[in-house]
């Protein structure tokens, strides 16, 4: 009966292995679907997280070009313009020089050399202030205009209309449309 007995246990942990080997056969798909579906979520989560950062990150740099494109547009219209600046506050500066070629222009003698050596000078300054954009403000017999001319003297009713410029004393300049320097101008009283 022993050798019975064995035989009733080995076959009773028989059936229990095979037994419990079909549960897993019947759990263990069930288990790796779970396993493959949790890690396909996973997967998924750091996927969209990714496409979250690639997306921030993007924009960030969108952004730091656009600034950048505006930066560059500033900086050239600042350069721009303190170019003309200086254009202007040189060609200002030398308006003395052009002032004092013309007199003596005017008080040299005739046919002497000195006068013809001003008179080459004289037109080579024009020449470059004309490469410049300088030009010459003269508005005599024209209404007074404060934006152009300064009033330093007051002409009487038989030198012209009331109102307007009747002599230029000082020639006034302005650069690409700016002024650089009024002219000094007589006007006409109004009566």
């Amino acid at each position: 009966m022993a050798v019975n007995e064995n035989q009733e246990t080995q076959a009773a942990e028989e059936v229990r292995e095979e037994t419990a080997a079909e549960s897993v056969q019947e759990t263990a798909p069930e288990t790796a679907e779970t396993v493959q579906d949790s890690a396909l979520e996973t997967l998924r989560g750091e996927l969209d997280a990714a496409k979250a950062q690639a997306e921030e990150y993007l924009s960030l740099a969108q952004h730091v070009q656009a600034d950048f494109d505006n930066f560059r547009k500033r900086n050239a219209s600042v350069r721009a313009e303190a170019y003309a600046d200086g254009q202007r506050n040189v060609a200002g500066a030398m308006l003395g020089v052009l002032d004092n070629l013309e007199r003596a222009l005017e008080s040299a003698m005739e046919d002497s050399p000195l006068k013809s050596g001003v008179d080459l000078t004289l037109k080579q300054m024009r020449d470059a202030y004309t490469k410049l954009g300088v030009t010459e403000i003269n508005r005599v017999g024209e209404k007074f205009d404060p934006n152009l001319e300064n009033a330093v003297m007051q002409g009487t009713a038989d030198e012209g209309a009331p109102g307007t410029v009747c002599q230029v004393l000082q020639k006034g300049y302005s650069m690409n449309g700016t002024v650089i320097r009024h002219a000094m101008v007589k006007v006409v009283a109004d009566n």
